[in-house]
């Protein structure tokens, strides 16, 4: 089996998580929901619209860019896409492991947020070594 099909499908549940990220930090900042998953207070999340609302345009970019990733291989431009998707799963995969170090307790949102992109970058390597 192409391994590339497996990164491909990682990346886009990989995109979608940062799809879900970005309507809860930028769309549903100060709903009740919300602040329960990050854990804030009416008055904190009052305070943090704005810079929650800019850090979910950054995971929807992400997303995005993922996607294209996706979009290139699966439309025959393999080497571009597969690189294009191991720099931005990297980036996802990236992010995910400061959010761990830095603060314990958000283990659990790292493993979310990083589990599918860990997942497209071994895949997406091998499929690399593959067509090489």
């Amino acid at each position: 089996m192409d391994l590339a099909v497996i990164a491909c499908i990682a990346a886009a549940l990989a995109a979608a998580v940062h799809g879900y990220i970005f309507v809860l930090e930028t769309l549903r900042w100060e709903e009740s929901g919300t602040r329960r998953v990050f854990g804030t207070t009416p008055e904190q999340a009052a305070l943090s619209k704005q810079l929650a609302a800019n850090q979910g345009v950054y995971n929807l970019l992400l997303g995005i860019a993922a996607l294209a990733g996706v979009i290139l291989i699966v439309t025959g431009v393999r080497g571009p896409g597969i690189a294009l998707l191991l720099t931005i799963t990297g980036i996802m995969l990236a992010a995910a492991l400061y959010l761990v170090v830095s603060d314990r307790s958000k283990g659990r949102a790292a493993v979310v947020q990083g589990f599918f992109p860990l997942v497209a970058v071994v895949t997406g390597l091998v499929a690399l070594g593959q067509s090489v």
